[in-house]
């Protein structure tokens, strides 16, 4: 299954949730906001929110200071 993550192609086979999408790229849950198709998830929906063909995902990484 192909989905686009940050603009690009990318193979999201064996992965059938967002959590588990994230998990593969070793992303930390308190260091990034995930969009979905346009909706930014809570890290608590991230398990419960299946992916299908041609989904669109955002990886932004949170970043604090100053």
């Amino acid at each position: 299954m192909t989905v686009w993550l940050n603009g690009e192609a990318a193979d999201a086979r064996g992965a059938g949730n967002v959590a588990e999408l994230a998990a593969r790229y070793g992303l930390h849950p308190h260091t990034i906001l995930i969009e979905h198709n346009g909706t930014a998830l809570h890290q608590r929906e991230w398990i419960s929110c299946p992916l299908a063909e041609n989904d669109r995902l955002e990886f932004i990484r949170v970043v604090a200071g100053g």
